[in-house]
């Protein structure tokens, strides 16, 4: 059965997100990784450069493996396999604060993301089975800097952020947080005392603050255009694999 979708530019561009020079660069990562295999048991029927697309594609429509497979013309097994063996090759890596880190700006921000795996979400306060999803995001290029595990839909954002460990990759840079995120040592909005109005330095702060971190919800809008982020039936690690995957994505898409 010949399949329809193959790794064509108008293909490409159209499924994926991204273009095809970016593309590459995906491409490339994935080979670095161990990608091609190791070189034991059956060979793969599909060439390392029809493989990636299998994933993006996946991540961007969200469709079955059932409906995937005659598009590339392999079985649902096959596409699968390559879901299984590949996400974990499209992670982000968590950047590194460098000597200009001090002058950064970044954001953190938690996003719910319905789940079908009962292990891995929880009922939350948008009456669905989610995932906690923590973030941080630089405020000027709107990259996503790091991501953490997913926690059950109904942890607060201020305990996901303790739990995730995120924490260790901010050293010496200003983190902002919205008010979710107090006694958490970040840059939180003032709030206001019984009986005692904001001071109106303290609602210019508020103002700007607001501005700023409108940023991260910008990029999860962006993320979320990659349909797994809406309703994710991957069990076990799927959705952390998925997230990482789209936020690598998400990051080549911002680039020139």
């Amino acid at each position: 059965m010949a399949g329809v979708l193959r790794a064509e530019r108008v293909w490409v561009e159209t499924f994926t997100g991204l273009r095809v020079d970016q593309f590459g660069r995906l491409l490339k990562a994935v080979r670095e990784r161990g990608g091609e295999g190791g070189g034991w048991g059956r060979p793969w029927r599909l060439p390392l450069a029809e493989r990636p697309p299998r994933v993006a594609v996946y991540y961007r429509t969200n469709l079955t493996m059932r409906q995937l497979a005659p598009l590339f013309g392999v079985s649902p097994a096959t596409v699968c396999r390559v879901i299984q063996r590949l996400g974990p090759l499209l992670a982000l890596e968590p950047a590194r604060t460098s000597q200009d880190a001090v002058e950064r700006l970044w954001i953190v921000g938690g996003t719910l993301v319905p789940v079908r795996d009962r292990k891995v979400g929880a009922s939350s306060r948008n009456y669905r089975f989610s995932a906690n999803v923590q973030v941080i995001v630089d405020a000027e290029t709107r990259v996503v800097v790091a991501a953490a595990r997913p926690v059950p839909g109904n942890t607060a954002d201020a305990k996901a952020w303790r739990d995730s460990g995120l924490a260790a990759h901010c050293e010496r840079v200003t983190v902002l947080g919205d008010g979710a995120y107090i006694n958490t040592g970040l840059i939180v909005p003032h709030r206001k005392r019984p009986g005692r109005p904001l001071l109106k330095g303290e609602e210019e702060d508020n103002a700007q603050h607001r501005k700023v971190r409108a940023h991260v919800e910008h990029t999860f809008s962006r993320m979320k255009n990659y349909k797994i982020l809406r309703d994710c039936r991957q069990r076990g690690d799927g959705l952390h694999h998925a997230i990482q995957a789209v936020a690598r994505m998400h990051n080549l898409a911002l680039a020139a």
